[in-house]
């Protein structure tokens, strides 16, 4: 079995692309494993990033307060991105450049949904004004709370908290990783796209948040409007489904090899996608994890995945499927059906 190297491998991707200026960076399954630090051989490879003048940032769906510890750890100087991009803000200051919160009308018939019976023993977290309210302290919330490192302030009535309160996001959560799809789809079915984003950064997560914060709109927006560039000129690195819409929206988009969760360090990098149809230079930098390419996404999803094979996929989440489930060509297939996007296969 080939031997995946560590994500410093990143600092050898940019030399042959003078293009990139911007590198995105998602935190857990990414620059953070099992252990919740940043490594000194990912900082040494942020570090050389760095160097040759490609500015660093972090997009991540923590919290503004549990995400800054690392934004100061790889040295970054530019905004913070958290809440799946809801919330933007400078960490030197705490200057709040943008905040999209969830819609208070959504957010409680969110909360009623949540409280039938067959979701009611879920974990419901709130976030207002980057405090994060909770409805119990059971085993889900006090894993949470010491991975995220902030205390929680517990409020079994939420309903009433939120019809005061404006949220800029919404979680549940729970160990039951096919319960936690069962409500992603059920909800799916009863809100449109444009009401309300839905989406996943591990398999014990059901998180919403408003129909324009998700990690692409935010990357366009600290690309376009606060740095002046073009999407051409990013690249991101993500691991799970959280992350689609920045790794579409770069110029190179990069997909960890590992499954979020799933191993104490960041693993070697799995596949990479292009708007453009990048080539070249990947082979060296980005390596396979146990023979899977693209691996993201939870074993329950593998079924509903596999069932899509031939048909015209609906989003780019539809191609992050298991390696060892399809060949290459079949992969290579799918990803034309819906546009320019490449895949590129990775050898050691």
């Amino acid at each position: 079995m080939p031997h995946a190297r560590q994500p410093e491998t990143i600092a050898s991707i940019t030399p042959n692309h003078q293009k990139i200026k911007l590198l995105v960076l998602d935190i857990d399954g990414t620059i953070a494993g099992r252990s919740n630090v940043v490594s000194e051989p990912v900082k040494r490879a942020v570090q050389a990033v760095q160097a040759r003048g490609i500015r660093v940032a972090i997009a991540t769906g923590r919290m503004y307060r549990s995400a800054k510890r690392f934004h100061r750890e790889i040295g970054s100087d530019l905004p913070l991105i958290c809440y799946q991009g809801a919330w933007i803000a400078e960490p030197d200051t705490d200057t709040r450049l943008r905040h999209t919160p969830l819609s208070q009308s959504i957010a409680l018939e969110l909360i009623d949904l949540l409280a039938d019976p067959e979701w009611s023993s879920l974990s419901v977290h709130c976030y207002v004004d980057d405090r994060l309210i909770v409805n119990d302290f059971g085993a889900d919330t006090q894993a949470y709370v010491a991975r995220s490192q902030i205390q929680p302030e517990i409020i079994p009535d939420l309903a009433t908290f939120i019809a005061q309160n404006i949220p800029t996001k919404l979680l549940a959560l729970s160990a039951d990783t096919d319960r936690i799809t069962r409500l992603l789809h059920h909800v799916r079915d009863r809100y449109h796209p444009d009401d309300l984003y839905l989406t996943t950064s591990t398999p014990y997560f059901f998180e919403a948040t408003h129909p324009q914060a998700n990690k692409g709109t935010a990357v366009q927006y600290l690309t376009e409007e606060y740095l002046g560039l073009s999407a051409d000129q990013v690249m991101a690195i993500g691991d799970n489904y959280n992350d689609l819409e920045m790794l579409i929206y770069a110029g190179i988009g990069v997909a960890m090899g590992g499954c979020a969760g799933r191993g104490e360090r960041s693993r070697g990098l799995g596949c990479a996608i292009s708007r453009s149809g990048w080539r070249g230079g990947g082979d060296r930098a980005i390596h396979p994890q146990s023979g899977c390419a693209g691996r993201l996404g939870s074993r329950s999803n593998r079924s509903v995945r596999r069932s899509k094979l031939g048909a015209r996929p609906r989003s780019i989440q539809d191609i992050f499927i298991q390696g060892d489930h399809f060949s290459t060509e079949e992969i290579r297939k799918l990803l034309r059906s819906i546009g320019n996007l490449r895949f590129i296969p990775l050898t050691d």
